[in-house]
This record gives C-alpha cells, sequence and structure tokens, in this order.
C-alpha cells in the first residue's frame, strides 16, 4: 500500500470528520489519498485559521482536530494555533510537508527545522522517516492529544515517505480509562469542606468536559455549595442556577473576589494555571482543596493543602456520596454578594445611547441567542464584559480564550462550532482588530454554506490596549487605525452585510440574519468609555461596601 493511503486509513481509524489545510506540492500524495477517503477537507485561506478550527473542534468534541499544511512558511503560520491549542488544553494534530529526506536536489529551499521548531509548543513532534512507522506514529500523536491534560501534538510527513510502499498495518485506537482518586485523598477532602463553615467551589477550565458537568450538577443540587468560574470554565454549571456567584473576568477588585475572599475552604476543580490566578493563596488563609486529573504546579500564591489526584468526574461522584449538607455551613455572605452583582449586571442594560454601551450590548445578544446558542470571542475589551455579564445555560456555549489569548480566532472558532453543530445558532463576536486578522474566511463560511453571524464591534483602535494605557496614565498613542466598510467588505465575499445606526436595532437584525440563514456581518459602532469608571472605580467601591 502506499504510505499516504496507509496515512489516511490511520486518520480514519481514529475517527477524523475534517481535515482543515492549505496544502502545498510536498502534500500532493497525500491530498491525493484523501481524495478517496471519508474525511472531509476544508480548505480555508490562512494556515492560522486552519489551527484556530482544528484546535475548536478539538474543545467542542474532546477527539483531535486535525490541521494540514506545507513546509516552510505554511508550518510557521500553524505556530500561533498550535501555541492556542496546546495553552488552552485543546486535543489538536497538525500535519505539515517536507522535501524529500533521502535525496533532495533543492538545497535548503524554504527548509527549517519544522520538528524542532514545533517542540517547545506540542506534547509530541516527529518527523516519519518510514512508510512503516505512520501507523504508530499517528495512533501515539493522536493519543497524546487526547489525553488529560489534552494539547498539540505534530508530525512532519516528508513527500518521499509519502510515496513508499508499505505492509504495515492501521493501529485502532485503544480502550482506556483515566485512573480514580485515592480513596484516602478523597475521604481527607470530604473532611475538609465538611469542617469548613464557608465552603466555595470554583470551577476553572480543567472542569469543562461533559461528564464533569453532569457530575457537578449533582454535587450542588445535593450540597447546595455556592459555585463561582474562571471565564474558561464558564457554563460549566448553568449561570441561572441559584448556587451561581459569578465569573471571574476582573483580575481582581470584583464582587466575585469579595466571594472569594469570604470563603474559609475553596474546592478548586479543575485549576489551569495557564489561566490568570482567580485568586491568591497566603499563609493562614482559606484552606484550598485541588481537584484535577493531574496534582498542583506549587508556587508562592499556589500551594493546595489536599490534593484528590484522578478523574475529576469519578473524585466528584466520591465526594458526593460522602458528604451532606452541614447545617453549620453559612453561606449568607456569598448570596449577599450574588445578588449585589446581579444587580450591578442590571444596570445600563437598556440604555439607548449610541454607539452601543457594552452592557446593552451583552443583554441584547443574550436575549437573542437560545439556551444551546454558541457565541465564539475574539480577544478584546468585549470579552471582560460578555465573561462577566453574559449568563452562561451549557458548556462550550460561549467559546473565549483566556490562555493564549490571540486575536483572530473569534471567527474560525465560530465556523468550526458551526460545523460541529449545524442545527445550532452561531455568533462569532469580534472587535474590528482581532476580526482583521482573519477576515479572509469570510470567503471560507461563504463556501462552506453556513449560516453564520458575524458581528464586528468598531472602536476603530486596540480598545483594551487603550485601556490599559489609560490606566497607567499614559497619553493617547499609537492604538489607533482606520477600518474599511465592513458592509462592501462583506458582500465582496458574497455574504450579507449590515450596519446598526442606532441602539435598539442589534437585537431585530441579529434574529433577521439567523431566519435569513447564509453568512452575515454586522457593524457595530461600540463606546468603552465607561470602562474605567464600571470596571475599576464603581466596582471596587461597590464590592467593599459590601
Amino acid at each position: 500500500m502506499k504510505a499516504s493511503d496507509l496515512f489516511v486509513k490511520a486518520l480514519e481509524a481514529e475517527g477524523v470528520d475534517y481535515l482543515f489545510a492549505i496544502p502545498g506540492e510536498e502534500n500532493l500524495d497525500l491530498l491525493e489519498s484523501l481524495r478517496h477517503s471519508s474525511i472531509r477537507l476544508i480548505i480555508t485561506r490562512h494556515e492560522q485559521a486552519a489551527g484556530f478550527m482544528a484546535a475548536t473542534y478539538g474543545r467542542l468534541t474532546g477527539k483531535a482536530g486535525v490541521c494540514l499544511a506545507t513546509l516552510g512558511p505554511g508550518a510557521t503560520n500553524l505556530v500561533t494555533a498550535a501555541a492556542y491549542a496546546q495553552l488552552g488544553g485543546m486535543p489538536m494534530v497538525m500535519l505539515t510537508g517536507q522535501k524529500p529526506i533521502k535525496s533532495s536536489k533543492q538545497g535548503q529551499f524554504q527548509i527549517i527545522d519544522v520538528v524542532d521548531m514545533m517542540r517547545s509548543l506540542t506534547k509530541f513532534t516527529k518527523q516519519i522517516v518510514s512508510g512503516d512507522s505512520i501507523p504508530s506514529r499517528i495512533r501515539e500523536a493522536f493519543r497524546l492529544a487526547q489525553e488529560e491534560r489534552p494539547g498539540a501534538t505534530h508530525l512532519e510527513l516528508p513527500e518521499d515517505i509519502a510515496r513508499e510502499d508499505s505492509n504495515a498495518a492501521v493501529l485502532q485506537p485503544s480502550l482506556t480509562r483515566r485512573p480514580t482518586a485515592e480513596e484516602k485523598a478523597v475521604r481527607a477532602a470530604a473532611q475538609a469542606i465538611s469542617n469548613a463553615k464557608r465552603p466555595l467551589l470554583l470551577v476553572a477550565a480543567g472542569a469543562n468536559r461533559k461528564l464533569t458537568c453532569k457530575m457537578l450538577r449533582q454535587f450542588i443540587d445535593k450540597l447546595g455549595i455556592p459555585v463561582v468560574t474562571t471565564q474558561m470554565g464558564k457554563g460549566v454549571i448553568d449561570e441561572t442556577d441559584p448556587h451561581f456567584i459569578g465569573n471571574t473576568a476582573l483580575s481582581d477588585g470584583d464582587f466575585v473576589h469579595r466571594a472569594i475572599h469570604a470563603a474559609d475552604l475553596i474546592i478548586n476543580l479543575g485549576h489551569d494555571v495557564v489561566e490568570k490566578p482567580p485568586f491568591f493563596m497566603r499563609s493562614g488563609g482559606p484552606k484550598v482543596v485541588h481537584i484535577n486529573f493531574n496534582s498542583a504546579q506549587v508556587d508562592p500564591v499556589y500551594f493546595p493543602q489536599i490534593e484528590v489526584i484522578g478523574d475529576i468526574a469519578n473524585s466528584l461522584w466520591q465526594l458526593k456520596d460522602m458528604l451532606n449538607a452541614e447545617p453549620h455551613w453559612d453561606f449568607s455572605e456569598f448570596m449577599r454578594i450574588r445578588d449585589a452583582l446581579k444587580t450591578h449586571i442590571a444596570e445600563g442594560t437598556h440604555g439607548d445611547s449610541f454607539p452601543v454601551k457594552p452592557q446593552r450590548l451583552v443583554h441584547d445578544i443574550r436575549k437573542v441567542m437560545p439556551e444551546n446558542g454558541i457565541i465564539a470571542l475574539d480577544n478584546g475589551m468585549y470579552k471582560i464584559w460578555f465573561a462577566r455579564n453574559y449568563p452562561a445555560y451549557l458548556p462550550n456555549t460561549v467559546l473565549l480564550d483566556n490562555a493564549l489569548a490571540s486575536m483572530g480566532a473569534g471567527l474560525p472558532s465560530a465556523m468550526a462550532a458551526k460545523l460541529v453543530y449545524p442545527e445550532r445558532r452561531v455568533m462569532a463576536i469580534c472587535g474590528d482588530g482581532g476580526f482583521m486578522m482573519n477576515s479572509q474566511e469570510l470567503e471560507t463560511a461563504v463556501r462552506l454554506k453556513l449560516d453564520l453571524v458575524v458581528l464586528v464591534l468598531r472602536d476603530d483602535g486596540y480598545g483594551m490596549i487603550k485601556w490599559k494605557q489609560a490606566q497607567m496614565k499614559f497619553d493617547d498613542y499609537g492604538l489607533d487605525f482606520g477600518n474599511p466598510d465592513f458592509v462592501t467588505y462583506a458582500q465582496s465575499y458574497g455574504a450579507n452585510g449590515h450596519r446598526i445606526s442606532r441602539s435598539g436595532e442589534l437585537e431585530e437584525v441579529i434574529e433577521q440574519c439567523f431566519v435569513t440563514g447564509g453568512v452575515h456581518l454586522i457593524d457595530l459602532p461600540v463606546d468603552y468609555a465607561d470602562n474605567d469608571r464600571i470596571l475599576n472605580n464603581e466596582i471596587r467601591e461597590l464590592s467593599q461596601a459590601l
């Protein structure tokens, strides 16, 4: 069998549905083998977008998404997506081509050491040097990408190896189960929780898994312990639940942090060091129970006293069976903070000023998105507002990246979400800066005939950096830019363009876009002038007054 055919059969054995790609001449044998396979080839307009789509597919399904590029510049364009998946805990396998390794007459043309380049950005990176090694290399790349903690892996297939003959057999994925936590550790955690007066659950990125969500729901229903989430833990619990307090959208000073400071024990579920710390441990402070797939990375501000290491869902199940709600638990302070935060978030949601304020923007989008609707956020000032003010009802319905926090991922992530969930409403929400980094993928969305709404929040500058610049008392300098006519720009790709001219118009336009179908871009001017007043001064004053 031709090695490239074997390669594709091994991908099929791993259950690969899509391959997001920009092929080059070094990939042509593999491309021909793909032509006869069940895998759907999705051609993008930039390798970075292909990587973002593959990573998001992995995030949503738990199966490694797969992307393909050629050597040299094609491979270097995958670097940001590799870091995005690796830091974000998203399973992804990257495939790149290479010149012949046994005999080449092109010198160093386009050749860089891609395998070594990917070493610090992946869990595994290898060049395939013989056709017979293809099955084991692919199995290992997928195994490592998908096991906890998930991340990126990379394989390089030189074109002369792709043309070899091989008699090797495809390796089928093995049946595996994650190890469960030791009973002694679980009992120690249960005892600490039982003895606490004000225990608090903090749900982070590592807990954003399907089975974890189900078991967490049962744990909270039985015990009634209040919950806070990090940005990447958002949606693990239904945020309309009365036990939910809020999301740690800001670094410090928000109402949520008052709740964390009020706890005498924190059950830290799925803690991931890539996120901004939701709290700092200190000597004599609250006791911390670390529940995760892996042991804690200890540093000066995180040194948990109890660690429950193993499958998170199983650990919750064991704890649930050992614990009962204790009469001495006092959640009154948490509930007071929760109510104050809800009141604060509700303020400004019906303001009619234009350009639109973030509070009204978030409120109107929540009204038009169904319970299972997905918003994919690019990286910008609005991400804080959505993390804080937008209630998520289901896991992975708010796709944001608080790990690499890369601009340019919003549109490709939304496209991947729509491929995975074609029956759901999906919206990309991008700043004008982030959108223009991968705006060419509008053509890909149109070509794929996706029903997708792309909301571009226009402030003609790098808004989050301008906010930080103002906080540091620097002059407004170096962060403004011009924009195209976004309506005409969308139409040039075959998409539909809309421009919002008054505050109350957005909800109606979004609804009409979803009803009509196809790709729609909405140009919405946004006003961040109140950022400092609300997100710094006002929040700090109100939360401290509690």
